[in-house]
């Protein structure tokens, strides 16, 4: 999803008309939920995917007949006999679309302060008016960027102020990890941005960065082997760091936005690494290894004077137990779990691996 905002970005920059489209509110069974978005070009062709072929092949002949008249409009589509029959897409569910021709000669600042908060990883909403009366005022398809605070950053269409049941209906930004509808407003929520950090750079820590990075999480690397630690290797991190584990994770800022996965190539490794990382105030602390050299670098910390409660907030075996056994299983596993973490705040029991520490005597 951030990856189209990024090219719509681009787009307004080189004066490229484009239409934006977002799916913004859903009911019943959909093939796509709220939130997602998609960009239309003159000459027919798109980025991103609102789901659905022949609801998609709709809103894109809507938009190019709008980029020409320059008109924004919400569209909405019940998935039954009218749409879907050809394609098999017959859910039953209604689909509420916003489309919004961009033309190089119009104010563009509401989509530059939105691409200077994903940049700078910060919590905003998109708040668009899906109905004026519940809503207070307006006009339907009028947008408003709310930071996490409740203040507007930007607006886009009639009124320059949102109503005032719309910041009433604006939950707290940990409560509001996904689209929801109130009060006649779609609230299109963009999550503050986590980094992962990914000791070893490995056959397994290489698959995760891939993977997480096209989830939208920051990845940065630590391994003491610059063959292994490169661009080559992990060309969209935002940091790779080369050296001693011991000596690369000490004072290294760890915050609550952080995600620790530790994959490297040995127990002595992974326990170093663990011992910087158990008792810090990241988000996520996980560890790859059998259940038997888990116990083993538990025991050793414990020892050492880690304590018992930091290490039942490690994640170890990491990753779900989905019976992976090849390296993109493993991956996929682990970057499962990852983003149940971040986005629902726990990852479900039904998946999880148990810790080990029970076991720790």
């Amino acid at each position: 999803m951030q990856d189209v905002l990024r090219q719509l970005q681009e787009d307004i920059q080189n004066r490229r008309p484009v239409a934006y489209t977002a799916l913004v509110e859903t009911r019943g069974s959909t093939p796509q939920k709220a939130g997602a978005r998609m960009l239309v070009y003159p000459d027919g062709s798109q980025a991103g995917t609102l789901g659905g072929g022949c609801v998609e092949a709709e809103v894109k002949r809507r938009a190019l007949r709008l980029l020409d008249e320059g008109n924004v409009e919400l569209l909405t589509f019940q998935l039954d006999d009218n749409y879907g029959w050809d394609d098999g897409l017959i859910c039953g569910g209604r689909m509420k679309m916003l489309v919004d021709p961009i033309r190089p000669d119009e104010d563009v600042d509401y989509f530059r302060i939105l691409d200077e908060s994903l940049v700078a990883g910060t919590p905003c909403t998109e708040a668009v008016i899906i109905n004026s009366e519940s809503a207070g005022g307006g006009c339907e398809g009028d947008r408003f960027l709310v930071d996490a605070d409740g203040h507007c950053l930007a607006s886009r269409g009639s009124v320059t102020s949102p109503p005032a049941g719309l910041i009433e209906s604006l939950k707290p930004i940990l409560e509001r990890p996904r689209a929801y509808v109130a009060g006649g407003v779609s609230f299109l929520p963009f999550l503050q941005r986590c980094r992962l950090l990914i000791v070893g750079g490995g056959h397994v820590g290489q698959r995760v960065a891939e993977m997480a990075a096209d989830v939208d999480f920051d990845v940065w690397v630590v391994d003491d082997r610059e063959e292994y630690c490169n661009l080559d290797r992990f060309p969209r991190a935002k940091r790779l760091i080369v050296g001693d584990i011991d000596t690369a994770l000490s004072g290294l800022e760890i915050d609550h936005r952080t995600f620790c996965v530790i994959v490297t190539r040995g127990h002595n490794h992974d326990e170093e690494a663990l011992y910087h990382l158990a008792e810090t105030s990241a988000s996520y602390v996980g560890m790859i290894g059998s259940r038997r050299k888990i116990k083993l670098i538990f025991d050793d910390l414990l020892a050492e004077g880690i304590s018992r409660e930091a290490l039942q907030r490690v994640h170890a075996p990491l990753g779900f137990d989905i019976g992976s056994q090849t390296v993109p299983e493993i991956a996929i596993s682990i970057v499962a779990e990852l983003i149940a973490h971040r986005n629902l705040g726990e990852s479900p029991s039904k998946f999880r691996t148990n810790n080990v520490l029970g076991n720790v005597e």
